[in-house]
């Protein structure tokens, strides 16, 4: 068994696909873990904002089955795959991190993990003394140098029970 991590986001009715998708894996996975929720502007084009979390949870699934399930169930809430990288979406479900393994298919870590504040600040508040795959970093520390001036974050209260 190995721990993989997750990042979930939606701005199309994030209430709604957030709560379900969440519910989702907890029915495929034993003791889901999940981050707070936060609230962080469309980033790369206009749009609402996101609403934005991580799940963490133990699998034995290989990285690519596990991300065909991810798509199809981000496919199941009405996910429209656009050519623009950058779009509003019902669900958008990233695989993170699975274990400590570095590959290029699927791309892990996911690169967002340092680029974006609403990927690096859930995963840290979940996981803050786990290590960066490849630069050794732990992610509290990593969150602790990161910039967000142009990335504010929103907590927001969203009970997944």
């Amino acid at each position: 068994m190995v721990t993989a991590y997750l990042s979930l986001g939606s701005n199309i009715d994030p209430f709604y696909h957030l709560p379900v998708a969440v519910k989702a894996l907890g029915a495929c996975f034993c003791a889901l873990q999940l981050s707070p929720v936060y609230q962080s502007a469309a980033i790369g084009f206009q749009g609402d904002p996101f609403l934005n979390l991580v799940a963490a949870f133990e699998t034995d699934l290989e990285p690519t089955v596990l991300q065909g399930m991810l798509r199809a169930l981000e496919d199941r809430h009405g996910r429209v795959r656009q050519c623009e990288p950058y779009s509003p979406r019902t669900l958008d479900i990233d695989l993170l991190l699975y274990g400590n393994q570095v590959s290029t298919c699927p791309i892990l870590p996911r690169a967002e993990i340092t680029r974006y504040a609403f990927v690096l600040k859930p995963l840290a508040d979940l996981a803050p003394d786990l290590r960066h795959p490849i630069t050794g970093v732990r992610y509290a520390d990593l969150w602790s140098a990161f910039d967000a001036t142009d990335q504010p974050l929103w907590l927001v209260g969203l009970d997944f029970v």
